[in-house]
């Protein structure tokens, strides 16, 4: 059981690991070895609420598929156990990176005094630009 927050809990048998092997440098073990993790989450199928499963279909995020599914591949570390801590950990920030709502801006208009200083401050520079150009006699 993943646990999220105090009402958000995820059951391991919805997320899917699997070992890989990692790319780059690794010297007589890196072609023996899978060390690095695969972690799948299916987001539409998951047992989460409707608005919570909204809210993270609804993330810029490349690791999310067009089919709702998380996918992250963790190969920081030489160690499966390790890599699959950090994967975990990925996922429980990209879940709690969208339960965070945002507020809504609220429209605001200049005043008065700050359309009188553009214009004024618009005034001064096209003077400034004037007294730059060739004097013709």
């Amino acid at each position: 059981m993943m646990i999220i927050s105090e009402s958000i809990n995820i059951p391991e048998n919805e997320i899917e690991l699997s070992a890989i092997r990692s790319q780059g440098k690794g010297g007589q073990n890196v072609n023996k070895v899978a060390t690095a993790i695969h972690l799948r989450f299916n987001v539409v199928l998951s047992s989460l609420s409707e608005e919570i499963k909204h809210d993270i279909l609804n993330l810029k995020d490349k690791r999310i598929t067009s089919e709702g599914i998380i996918v992250i591949k963790a190969q920081k570390y030489r160690t499966q156990e390790k890599n699959k801590e950090e994967a975990l950990k990925r996922l429980e920030e990209l879940i709690r990176k969208a339960l965070i709502k945002q507020k809504p801006r609220k429209k605001t208009k200049p005043t008065a005094a700050a359309k009188l200083k553009r214009i004024d401050e618009k005034c001064k520079r096209s003077e400034i630009k004037k007294t730059r150009k060739q004097v013709d006699y």
